[in-house]
């Protein structure tokens, strides 16, 4: 899995627009292997980016927990000390 998508369900507040478009960037750039795209397969990644941004909206929107909603602070504290840990 690529590092850079982060989880984006059960956290408060909801995942913005801004990172579902992010982390579906970061998927077509994954499979793809382009980080930017030629003008020949602009359209395509594009459109595929878009795709998956909505896909993701809709899976987020359907998914259901009875576990507690997540902290965004507090979860990227934790991964600074497990990157600390790890690293140093």
């Amino acid at each position: 899995m690529c590092r850079n998508i982060k989880t984006l369900f059960n956290f408060e507040p909801p995942a913005t627009d801004v990172e579902i478009h992010a982390s579906a960037l970061q998927f077509v750039r994954k499979l793809s292997g382009f980080n930017k795209p030629s003008q020949a397969n602009a359209e395509a990644f594009d459109r595929a980016v878009a795709e998956i941004s909505e896909a993701a909206r809709r899976l987020l929107a359907s998914l259901h927990t009875h576990a507690p909603a997540r902290d965004r602070a507090v979860e990227a504290e934790k991964a600074r000390e497990r990157s600390r840990a790890r690293f140093g």
